[in-house]
């Protein structure tokens, strides 16, 4: 008979998450992780399989925990003309907070993208899908904030949008003001828009 599991793995996957979050993959250290979730390596690997298991975990609870119920406004059945304002407005001010991990590291799926472990497949398809659904909920969001926009105009308002959240999330890490100024930017090209 196996020995019970003496801890919570949502526990041990949201600690685990903040060390993967701020440091990367290949720099999260075993010891680290150790640290953060209280486990030890042999407990990290039982329940996990590898660090690789926990990190797979953990971008499952990023995606779960961090990005849905941010994005959720933009994917109900009937989306408030406002509400990728009220997205850009509330991502401007996560990452505005210098002492919380979104305004310190960003996002942890696009720092992802650019780390090597980006080469693996199964990665490098998390990623895609992540982008094409912040790409997707945000031309909800553009369609129900425009109305009366066209599809081409929707669409390309989204893509500038999707990749103002990307840049300010990039940009975070390492020169927070023009990163505010992305999200600023995308609020101003919505309200233009909807003047026209």
């Amino acid at each position: 008979m196996g020995r019970a599991q003496g801890f919570e793995t949502g526990h041990a996957v949201r600690a685990a998450r903040e060390v993967f979050w701020r440091d990367g993959y290949a720099e999260a250290s075993v010891p680290a992780l150790e640290r953060a979730t209280g486990l030890n390596r042999s407990s990290i690997y039982h329940a996990f399989g590898s660090k690789r298991g926990l990190f797979d975990a953990a971008v499952q609870s990023y995606l779960d925990e961090v990005v849905r119920p941010r994005l959720r406004p933009l994917v109900g059945a009937d989306v408030e003309a406002g509400a990728i304002v009220g997205y850009l407005t509330g991502l401007r001010a996560a990452l505005a907070r210098a002492d919380e991990i979104q305004g310190t590291s960003g996002c942890l799926l696009v720092n992802t993208s650019s780390a090597p472990i980006a080469r693996d497949d199964a990665v490098r398809q998390t990623v895609a899908d992540y982008r094409a659904e912040l790409h997707d909920a945000l031309a909800r969001g553009v369609a129900a904030h425009l109305p009366d926009a066209g599809a081409t105009e929707a669409d390309r308002l989204a893509d500038v949008c999707t990749a103002l959240v990307i840049s300010a999330f990039t940009l975070v890490r390492v020169d927070p003001p023009s990163a505010l100024h992305c999200l600023d930017t995308a609020v101003a090209l919505l309200d233009d828009a909807r003047r026209a």
